[in-house]
């Protein structure tokens, strides 16, 4: 993956010398914001308010490509290099991202680490009671973070926070927009969150299974809900041993949970085996959204954060019933 990036990077260089050659003769210089994933574009669109600087923003996984497995193409790595503001996760995912700013052309980018933000609030991936193991078994005394940080209202909340910080501070022409964006937003979020925090304490359960990959670490520590699962968030599982599912199966008839859940574009097969090993053959399959197959076409057709947050918080009702 190195070797890929250094090559990229001598393309970059080449073609960003061009860039900025012609830049010095042409128009004046928009700003420029690049983002990796979905919820980084939709806060930005968000904290921008009416955009008063014109800013273009960018989000680089735009095709439905998960964060696991994304790698950036000459492309990708020429758009991070010129612009004014990068905001990326942060964690083991994004690996690339190091090599890929050594050469940046603009030597005044704000970079924002969004785990780096949250600092000690990130957890580590955890293996609960009746977890697939991993095939290939971490190194010893190696840490694996959970990266999936935007699925926490509260986390959000913060890392706009930050986010209007470094809209400020490339734009300090329009700090006021800014602030009033953030303040409008914050209010949406906190009354989520509220609205999430009623649910949990009107459901008669307070467990939820999943039958699919957990990437929901945040949002259940947020509310003090307790989970099992058929593999960690980051894993790269498919396959439920049989053990997995009957132990699965076994939870759901104990504390009576009368649906399983999934993750989005997961075709339901290991939820539906959790409910065929289980006494009870009535329970649903039910789906919550991570947000990480969202591509830019989801975003002209309307999707926004709050909203997949919003879809979530009526499955999760749900499946606390």
């Amino acid at each position: 993956m190195k070797r890929l990036i250094a090559v990229i990077l001598s393309v970059v260089m080449v073609l960003t010398f061009a860039a900025s050659c012609s830049s010095k003769q042409g128009d004046s210089k928009k700003l420029k914001i690049v983002t990796t994933i979905f919820p980084e574009y939709d806060w930005v669109m968000n904290l921008l308010g009416d955009n008063p600087a014109g800013a273009e923003v960018t989000m680089l996984l735009d095709k439905g490509v998960d964060l696991h497995s994304f790698q950036p193409t000459v492309d990708d790595i020429i758009t991070i290099s010129s612009c004014d503001l990068f905001i990326y996760v942060g964690g083991e995912s994004d690996a690339w991202v190091h090599d890929a700013l050594k050469e940046a052309v603009n030597k005044d980018m704000v970079v924002l680490n969004l785990m780096e933000v949250l600092g000690s609030s990130v957890v580590e991936e955890e293996e609960v009671p009746g977890m697939q193991a991993e095939e290939e078994e971490e190194e010893e005394g190696e840490v694996e973070y959970d990266e999936h940080i935007w699925l926490s209202l509260k986390n959000a909340k913060t890392l706009c926070g930050k986010i209007t910080e470094s809209l400020k501070k490339i734009d300090s022409a329009n700090v006021s927009v800014y602030d009033s964006a953030l303040e409008t937003y914050k209010g949406k979020l906190d009354d989520l969150d509220g609205q999430y925090q009623k649910a949990v304490s009107e459901g008669t359960k307070d467990t939820l299974i999943f039958g699919d990959r957990f990437p929901f670490r945040y949002m259940t520590d947020d509310y003090k809900l307790k989970y099992y699962a058929a593999f960690k968030g980051c894993s790269a599982e498919s396959e439920a041993s049989f053990e997995t599912i009957v132990f699965l199966a076994g939870k759901a008839d104990e504390l009576g949970i009368s649906c399983i859940l999934k993750i989005e574009n997961s075709d339901g097969k290991i939820a539906q085996s959790i409910i065929d090993n289980s006494k009870d053959k009535n329970r649903t399959v039910l789906s919550l959204d991570s947000m990480q197959g969202i591509t830019g076409e989801d975003v002209k057709n309307g999707k926004t954060y709050l909203g997949i947050m919003e879809s979530n918080l009526e499955t999760l009702k749900g499946a606390l019933k």
